[in-house]
């Protein structure tokens, strides 16, 4: 499982021109579930997200976690965090899951992160999403849960 997490000041997601959702401060995090993902990824992945401390203290310093400051994520399934573009033009979106593994695991993933007390909001599974957000620093990380984060 993969995920592309941004810090960010707001976020609001729209389907079809009408907005969806939208969060405060927080952590914006695309997720791409691959075909040999289970729920242990799901968890190790969340686990992570909560309580990475890339938020300042009173310092400056890179401190706090989602928890601690109490934020929000947005959670997108992005399945292009799969594309092997190391050939040709056109990338290779094999190594992504099928819709019907991924959909539990992405959800999987998110309740996890309601579990340890964040406030969640959700994109559209498998819909054209437009994701409007403000970066806050830029602080953009990748996490992978094969790397074992």
């Amino acid at each position: 499982m993969r995920a592309l997490i941004q810090r960010v000041k707001k976020s609001n997601l729209s389907v079809k021109g009408r907005e969806h959702c939208a969060i405060g401060a927080g952590l914006v995090v695309f997720l791409g579930v691959g075909k040999d993902d289970d729920e242990s990824d799901a968890r190790l992945l969340a686990d992570k997200t909560a309580n990475l401390r890339i938020f300042s203290n009173t310092e400056g310093k890179f401190d706090l976690s989602l928890l601690d400051i109490k934020g929000e994520a947005l959670v997108v399934s992005q399945f292009t965090l799969y594309g092997d573009a190391s050939k040709g033009r056109r990338p290779d979106f094999g190594s992504a899951a099928r819709p019907e593994k991924a959909m539990p695991l992405y959800e999987h993933f998110h309740l996890c992160l309601k579990g340890l007390g964040i406030a969640v909001k959700t994109g559209v599974f498998a819909a054209e999403m437009e994701v409007a957000l403000v970066n806050d620093g830029p602080v953009t990380i990748w996490l992978d849960s094969k790397s074992r984060v």
